[in-house]
């Protein structure tokens, strides 16, 4: 491949793969947020609610919430450049006379960002805000549901307390709550990695820095971890649904 060639896809990847990372990561982030807000409002209308309607709204907010993660983080791809790091050692030619040159012995080719300090300030905010936004969603959506469900029961079914309605939901909807701290906690990496400002030798920790970053990754393909095996009914309907089809197939 020619070098200019090379280069340009180098380049392209340098501006492109972090800022579609982070869309995919942002957006599955908010849909699992949407679908909580959309679980809790069925809760608050009870019979009343219109799922025809619900559909309307997530076609709208699978089509609008890509647009508006993009305008988010669209300035990384602007603000990122190719910059090359030559790495030199002195060799000493002459002990009597302390003749040395600079020799180069490689080069490496990084990708990085310059902000301003307004822009900083912005990126900051923005990663706090995709991080916490669809965390509180989630959060504060799984409360209302417990809360409010309990105390919709207690008042058709007056034998029982609204504590023990409480208790109740709570061991039903626990993973609600769980799963979003989990989630959570496995972002916080990527958030201090991105939050350090200035270039670090990574070169003697590489797989720890590498590590740390992806890991704020695997809430998008540990759905089923994360959502499934801390709720009761989910896990009892997937092992349901998991030997049926075992022994269709037999």
């Amino acid at each position: 491949m020619d070098l200019s060639v090379r280069l340009s896809v180098v380049e392209g990847g340098c501006k492109s793969i972090e800022t579609l990372l982070k869309l995919f990561f942002y957006w599955d982030a908010w849909l699992n947020a949407c679908v909580a807000v959309e679980r809790g409002m069925s809760v608050y209308k009870g019979v009343s609610f219109d799922k025809e309607k619900s559909k309307r709204f997530a076609r709208w907010i699978i089509f609008i919430l890509p647009i508006m993660i993009v305008g988010t983080v669209i300035h990384e791809s602007i603000h990122r450049k190719m910059f090359k790091h030559e790495v030199k050692q002195r060799k000493w030619y002459s002990e009597n006379y302390n003749i040395d040159e600079d020799i180069e012995i490689g080069t490496y080719t990084w990708c990085i960002t310059s902000y301003s300090q307004w822009l900083q300030g912005y990126n900051t905010a923005v990663l706090f805000i995709h991080l916490l936004g669809p965390f509180v969603a989630n959060l504060l959506s799984a409360l209302f549901i417990i809360i409010g469900t309990a105390r919709r029961r207690a008042e058709a079914q007056r034998q029982h307390s609204y504590k023990e309605h409480l208790r109740e939901q709570w061991n039903e909807y626990k993973q609600l709550v769980i799963s979003p701290i989990i989630l959570v906690f496995l972002s916080t990496p990527r958030l201090i990695i991105s939050l350090l400002s200035g270039c670090a030798d990574v070169s003697s920790h590489t797989w720890l820095y590498i590590c740390g970053y992806f890991v704020s990754f695997t809430p998008s393909i540990l759905i089923f971890v994360v959502f499934v095996l801390p709720s009761n009914s989910y896990r009892k309907t997937f092992n349901e649904s998991f030997f049926r089809i075992c022994k269709q197939r037999r």
